[in-house]
């Protein structure tokens, strides 16, 4: 029997990782293509591109096919390609790719003696792609809220308030702004459904992981709601991927893998989805509520399982879809990573001085607080950011704002995430803050919980090969369940607090 692998791609803000993972030997290796130092002819700087409007964060999307063919070619030069049964990807959340009338004809046939980039210049209607980190439609956020009466109710409707960064407010802002390339487009894509269309050679559909990021589905039909499409842009839904609300194959790979990077021609695809999403998986939380997930990376997230539907009155926070068919909760905050990192480049310190100052500094650092938004901020909505502080400095200015900036990053997620119910027994970390022994120690004295990280940091691209391991085992009737798969990956390889 051929050997059986299963391949995992995350697309991050600032890196395209792969993982690939043998649930039969428990073994696994990983990739990452860095977009700033592989591709300085984009000109990003942490992979994106901010404009004259710092609320204005865009990507080339070209950049990410580029990514894409030379993870392939990692892939075929390590004799791994051929040996791949399925894919699973994963992707920054909210992000959109605008594609003409010429996309579904340029992607079903795809030249394999040509690189992507060469075909697929001509399919955008939209040269570049508003991410995650884009804050700039304020203005499109108050008239949908308007239309849709409120922002309980579109939370309600919708699983957000109507949100700067999600594809709604995006999309209505560039059918305000340039009607006549909205009129020019075809597609619209999440950059989840764009790289799995790169995949499989054709336009492909959309799951709930990343389409309830949108502000454009009923979370409860599991449909494009009318009300909402009514309220963003004309003509909207023939625009849009279809909606699946469980993990199912959408396709084979494309010829174009096949012959250029020697892939199995029967090799599945399964749909895309968010980084969010991806990582419950990766961390083993599907049928898991009393446990969380906190990602300290670009963003910092706080999210955690929901086995149905809470019928609750908020505006703040997301509910998302799963791979299995049930929903998520989830907090976003913008000022992470790269604010602890302003604060640790001021005072010239590294990551393991930044951590023992954490581990030997007194809890609430003597009263001295600070409200750290070097960023606009998504929770709580900060527009104009400014550092805000009470109580003053601590004597030692250095370690003072260390321990301050720490604590009120993880005291807004305690503080913010009420809503998701029962306070967890244990919380799981994730991404490159979860090796930071400081970090972990504040989460577990703020949360009282146990608290585990992880020697594998990607739990986004793992957990997309887990969704691809579990859909083809399952398909094949061998039996495995999320958290078994999981476990294989991520047991014994754990600190905890």
């Amino acid at each position: 029997m051929a050997e059986t692998l299963y391949l995992g791609l995350d697309l991050s803000t600032q890196s395209l990782t792969a993982v690939v993972i043998d649930p039969l030997n428990k073994a696994l290796e990983q990739h990452t293509i860095n977009f700033d130092s592989a591709y300085p002819a984009y000109h990003t700087a942490g992979g994106i591109i901010i404009g004259h409007d710092p609320t204005v964060v865009h990507t080339d999307p070209r950049m990410w096919a580029e990514a894409l063919d030379d993870m392939m070619a990692w892939l075929k030069k390590k004799t791994l390609s051929s040996k791949i049964s399925a894919i699973g990807v994963s992707a920054q959340q909210h992000g959109s790719v605008y594609l003409n009338q010429d996309a579904a004809a340029v992607l079903s046939h795809l030249d394999p003696s040509r690189s992507l980039l060469e075909q697929i210049q001509i399919i955008f209607s939209r040269s570049t792609c508003p991410v995650w980190m884009d804050s700039s439609t304020n203005d499109e956020c108050s008239e949908i809220t308007e239309a849709l009466a409120g922002d309980v109710n579109v939370s309600q409707l919708t699983g957000s308030k109507a949100t700067e960064r999600f594809a709604g407010p995006q999309i209505r802002k560039f059918w305000k702004n340039n009607p006549q390339h909205y009129n020019q487009t075809t597609h619209i894509a999440l950059i989840s459904s764009f790289i799995t269309s790169l995949l499989i050679g054709r336009i492909a559909p959309l799951d709930t992981g990343d389409g309830f990021g949108t502000n454009l589905a009923n979370i409860h039909t599991v449909q494009w709601s009318e009300r909402a499409l009514a309220a963003t842009a004309p003509n909207l839904r023939n625009r849009l991927p279809n909606l699946i609300q469980k993990d199912e194959a959408v396709g084979t790979v494309s010829g174009y893998l096949v012959k250029r990077y020697a892939f199995r021609p029967q090799t599945k695809v399964v749909v895309g989805s968010g980084d969010n999403p991806c990582s419950l998986v990766g961390l083993g939380l599907i049928g898991e509520p009393m446990k969380r997930g906190i990602s300290l990376g670009t963003s910092d997230t706080i999210f955690g399982y929901m086995p149905r539907l809470m019928d609750i009155e908020r505006s703040e926070g997301h509910i998302f879809g799963v791979a299995d068919g049930n929903y998520m909760s989830l907090l976003c905050f913008k000022n992470a990573s790269l604010a602890r990192e302003e604060v640790k480049n001021t005072y010239n310190l590294s990551w393991r001085e930044f951590s023992e100052i954490l581990l030997t500094t007194p809890s609430g650092n003597n009263g001295k607080i600070m409200l750290p938004y070097f960023l606009s901020e998504i929770t709580p909505l900060i527009l104009n950011p400014r550092v805000f502080r009470f109580g003053g400095l601590t004597e030692d200015e250095v370690k003072g704002n260390v321990r301050a900036i720490a604590e009120a990053q993880i005291m807004a997620m305690y503080l913010h995430s009420d809503w998701f119910g029962k306070r967890p027994q244990t919380i799981l970390v994730t991404a490159g803050g979860s090796g930071n022994l400081g970090l972990l120690k504040i989460i577990s004295q703020v949360f009282d919980a146990e608290v585990r990280s992880f020697e594998v940091q990607d739990s986004a691209a793992l957990g997309a090969a887990i969704r691809a391991a579990h859909w083809f085992l399952n398909n094949k009737k061998v039996k495995k369940d999320w958290k078994e798969l999981a476990d294989l990956f991520i047991k014994g390889h754990t600190t905890e607090c």
